[in-house]
């Protein structure tokens, strides 16, 4: 927002010098630069201020959408690496259990032989059967300790795989949706209808329950007089989210063009029941300039404190 601030002064200023620079001629300049000395000149920021908002709202669109793109990208590398230390850790576990299992194992079998040897030197002849049954003693435990070490390395190996599975599917993800905001921008600079349809289509085909998509594939329909698609179009953007203002503002201009003005109104009001920025779309709309006729238009558009500082 700096960095658009100091643009925006910046072209302020120069249209300011090539105004003071512009020569005049005759009686009528030269009374003109008479008055334009006595008065102080409008400065840098009152300048900026009078500017209209197109002027600068591609900007900030502009700026939002890559900031979102940095934000998401942020987000899932910051699930990779997270994924990575907890497999990483789980490993870990995983190697000091083999290698405390490995240990035990090693010391019991130091315990036999120390067994062994002090009834050796005692002189006990079943000494090759208490062997045996320390052996197969031992063959047990270690067996047990295989089986349960080789379970818990499948599982690690499953969830291995699981995790891998949703570092592919996010990463499908990220590349669509840059792909969709790369073709919003390319929408939003596009000056043909027919060509923004395109862009439209190819937005639903990655994201096929994006409401927003068709509403504005509604607007291009709109200004191609195409109102039955539009009306379908703002339709199926309500079955996906019901609460769509933008489909019922389009639904209004839609019939207002075919010259239902009571439906046309209708939608207005649920659209504008949603988001308040609908009444002074509506005021702006040539579209509904026929709604006009209606006897609660102007109540439709109008807030409840202007109604009441009216009436006061």
């Amino acid at each position: 927002m700096r960095c658009l601030k100091v643009a925006l002064l910046l072209f302020v200023s120069s249209l300011a010098v090539a105004q003071t620079e512009a020569p005049n001629s005759g009686a009528d300049s030269f009374m003109a630069d008479g008055v334009a000395k006595q008065s102080s000149p409008p400065t840098l920021q009152e300048q900026v201020e009078q500017l209209e908002e197109p002027l600068y709202k591609p900007f900030i669109e502009r700026y939002i959408i890559d900031e979102i793109k940095v934000l998401r990208s942020e987000l899932e590398q910051q699930k990779v690496e997270m994924i990575r230390e907890i497999t990483d850790r789980e490993l870990k576990v995983a190697n000091s259990s083999i290698s405390y299992a490995t240990d035990t194992v090693t010391y019991f079998f130091y315990l036999i032989a120390a067994a062994s040897s002090i009834l050796l030197i005692v002189g006990w002849n079943s000494i090759r059967e208490i062997r045996d049954r320390v052996q197969s003693i031992a063959d047990e435990k270690v067996g047990r300790l295989v089986e349960e070490y080789e379970e818990r390395l499948e599982r690690v190996e499953k969830e291995l795989l699981r995790k891998s599975r949703i570092i592919q599917e996010n990463q499908h993800e990220l590349e669509v949706t840059n792909e969709v905001q790369t073709l919003w921008v390319k929408a939003s600079q596009e000056t043909s209808w027919e060509q923004k349809i395109r862009l439209y289509d190819r937005i639903l085909e990655l994201r096929p329950d994006n409401a927003e998509a068709l509403t504005y594939k509604a607007d291009a329909a709109l200004e191609l007089n195409q109102h039955q698609w539009a009306i379908s179009l703002c339709n199926q953007a309500l079955t996906v989210e019901p609460d769509s203002g933008h489909a019922y503002f389009q639904l209004a201009c839609a019939y207002a063009d075919l010259g239902a003005s009571r439906i046309a109104l209708d939608y207005l009001k649920q659209a504008v029941s949603i988001s308040d920025e609908y009444r002074e779309q509506g005021r702006q709309e040539q579209r509904l300039l026929s709604l006009s006729q209606e006897p609660d238009f102007m109540s439709v558009l109008t807030r409840r404190e202007e109604l009441a500082g009216s009436e006061a």
